[in-house]
């Protein structure tokens, strides 16, 4: 579903990515791991369009990519979410979910006199499509609540839920795990998991190896911008080159 041929990225004399060629089959469950600077979120940067390559090309369902803006990528139906979340602080969780669909009649304003009948119907089925996801990542209890207010933990799956409104084909994220209590952990897990029976694709930056163990089918590791080694995490946690990379030679 989604090939990666020689990339490059560049910062200053700094190769952040460098020849990085990998891919991610569809209907899997893919980790993406390596130490600190090794270049897993400039890699995701490059995927979604918030970064454009040096050189090297991106696929994604057979498609040319790289140089698209984010929002096109977007429409393409490959979502991310963010390491830190980005929640519309002063909206609430349920309004959060209903600005993802594009090209809403409303977004027009002389619409609200020309076609006020459509809007509301319009709005009633986006309604009721984000309450149908809130219910499944178990925050439809917070629907009212504003964005600001939820825990580390409830606004990861504030963010699935968001990226799930845009019915993406792949959903690439950025370290889940990071400030997520144990228990909403598992229920993200088990909400990835569930996803994935659905016929969704994941790529996932994870440092937390017990996630990764739990919910991959296959790791990519990343040292120094470029692709070190990939298998099982059985055979990932056996590589001595990824023992080198982490802990030093």
């Amino acid at each position: 579903m989604l090939k990666i041929e020689n990339l490059h990225k560049s910062f200053g004399g700094i190769k952040a990515v460098d020849n990085c060629t990998l891919t991610v089959s569809q209907g899997s469950i893919t980790g993406l791991i390596g130490p600190n600077g090794a270049g897993k979120t400039t890699l995701f940067n490059l995927i979604t369009g918030f970064l454009k390559p040096e050189a090297g090309a991106i696929w994604f369902k057979k498609e040319r990519i790289d140089g698209l803006p984010p929002h096109g990528i977007f429409h393409k139906s490959l979502g991310r979410t963010f390491q830190i979340p980005r929640e519309l602080r002063e909206m609430t969780v349920l309004e959060n979910i209903m600005v993802v669909p594009a090209g809403q009649i409303g977004e027009k304003i002389w619409n609200s006199w020309l076609r006020f009948s459509s809007i509301k119907k319009q709005e009633k089925e986006i309604k009721e499509k984000a309450e149908d996801i809130l219910e499944f990542v178990e925050l439809i209890e917070l629907k009212n609540e504003f964005a600001k207010n939820l825990s580390s933990g409830q606004k990861k799956l504030l963010e699935l839920a968001r990226v799930l409104m845009g019915n993406p084909y792949m959903i690439l994220l950025d370290e889940p795990g990071a400030g997520v209590n144990p228990t909403l952990m598992t229920k993200l897990s088990d909400k990835i998991l569930d996803l994935r029976e659905n016929g969704r694709t994941f790529f996932l930056i994870e440092h937390d190896m017990d996630i990764i163990t739990y919910l991959c089918n296959k790791v990519i590791v990343m040292n120094k911008g470029a692709n070190l080694a990939e298998g099982t995490p059985r055979e990932i946690k056996k590589d001595n080159r990824v023992l080198e990379a982490y802990l030093g030679e």
